[in-house]
This record gives C-alpha cells, sequence and structure tokens, in this order.
C-alpha cells in the first residue's frame, strides 16, 4: 500500500466564505471563519493511500480481488474485462479533528466541516492526478462500499482488509457499524473504464444533496439491480 501525506490544502478565507455562501456575512463572524481557516491550514495533513490489485475469480454476484471476495453484482459486472484495479481510501486527516471552534456559533461550526470537507477534496483529487500520472490510467470510475444496497457498507471491512493497516498508516479506522472515523473520509475501488460510471445512475433515491448523476432506470434493469 502506498500512502500520499504531502498533500495541498491551500484553502483561504475568501474561499471558505464562498463555500460557505457567507459574502456577506458580518465583520464578527468573517474573523472567526478566518481564524478557523488559519488554524486548518497550520495542521491539515489530507491523506490518501492506494494499492494495485488484479482482478480473480468471477461468479454471477461476486468479485475476487487479490485474495478477498466482494459480494456486488454490480462490481463484478463494471469489472467483467478489467485486470486491474486500485482500491484506495483518502481522508480529511485525523489533525482536523482537533479543532474546536472558538464559539459555538452554527455558523463557525458549519465552516469546519466545509473545511474538512475541502481537505477530503484535496486528498482525492490528488489520489486520482498520482494514479493517472503514475499509471497512465485514462477514463477512471470508481465504487464505494454502502453506496449502493447492491454492495453494502458492511463490505468496508473487507476493503480495508485488502489495503492493509489504514488506521496505523492513515489514522483512519472503522467503527463496529463500519463507518469510517474521522467521518471525512472515502474508500472504494478505481477502475478503468470506457463508459463513465456513477453509483448515482443506480440509485433512485430522491432529494439526495449527494447526488452526482440522475437515476437511470433502464441502466439498473441491465445490472439488474434489486432483482
Amino acid at each position: 500500500m502506498e500512502i500520499l501525506d504531502n498533500i495541498p490544502f491551500p484553502i483561504t478565507t475568501e474561499e471558505m466564505l464562498r463555500r460557505a455562501h457567507l459574502t456577506e456575512a458580518d465583520p464578527e463572524t468573517v474573523t472567526e471563519v478566518g481564524e478557523l481557516v488559519e488554524a486548518a491550514r497550520e495542521v491539515a495533513r489530507p491523506k490518501a493511500c492506494y494499492d494495485v490489485a488484479y482482478v480473480g475469480e468471477k461468479t454471477e454476484a461476486t468479485v475476487t480481488i487479490g485474495k478477498t471476495v466482494f459480494a456486488s453484482r454490480v462490481l463484478r459486472v463494471n469489472l467483467d474485462s478489467v485486470e486491474r484495479v486500485f482500491p484506495y481510501m483518502a481522508t480529511c486527516g485525523v489533525e482536523l479533528e482537533e479543532i474546536k471552534p472558538t464559539s459555538q456559533d452554527m455558523i463557525v461550526t458549519y465552516c469546519l466541516d466545509i473545511i474538512k470537507q475541502a481537505s477530503l477534496s484535496a486528498a482525492t483529487i490528488h489520489l486520482q492526478e498520482h494514479l493517472t500520472g503514475k499509471f497512465a490510467l485514462g477514463q477512471t470510475s470508481q465504487m464505494n462500499p454502502g453506496s449502493l444496497e447492491d454492495w453494502p457498507i458492511t463490505e468496508q471491512s473487507k476493503l480495508f482488509e485488502l489495503l492493509g493497516n489504514v488506521e496505523e498508516l492513515a489514522g483512519v479506522r472503522l467503527t463496529d457499524s463500519c463507518l469510517m472515523i474521522p467521518q471525512k473520509s472515502v474508500s472504494g475501488i478505481i477502475f478503468p473504464t470506457e463508459v463513465k460510471f456513477q453509483s448515482c445512475q443506480l440509485c433512485p433515491r430522491s432529494n439526495c444533496p449527494s447526488r452526482s448523476a440522475p437515476y437511470n432506470p433502464q441502466l439498473s434493469q441491465a445490472y439488474r439491480v434489486g432483482q
């Protein structure tokens, strides 16, 4: 497993206010947000880790990656003609968990959450650029445990086993319910693909704030999701 921990995080107060839709905030709030940003810039260490793994045996609804068997028909179909994949984890970093707002203002707390999300985004973008450059990848897609009923969050533990000692090397641990701590962390499998895939295309949940692609019932039927 390779660790990427020298990841730039050049967030500014102005960018933070824009992301939080606080460009018209009062001076006191701007000052508090600025102090929060400076504290974050001093300690933030977004991180990512990944490994190179190879696809093995496939059944109707499982696929073996390395020595780990994952139960997901959608993942199995997506890897039908794929030989090499990149299991990964990215996180905002445990360092930001130590920052405590100087006030109980909900706006400041909200801004801290956005800072953590921005740190996570920096890690995922850096990881993708690293993989693309190092392995000369073309178009890629990814899947994440828990993003679909077909690949439940419980498969997260298998992914961490495949990666290795993620907690020791990157500071991210799994709870008994397979949630990651810090919460602003993400894990999954990146794979090369000719046709871009997004899990949201197979999810009919309406009014999802994290939706990145519209639901596609025809595609869902092609994957035989829920059948």
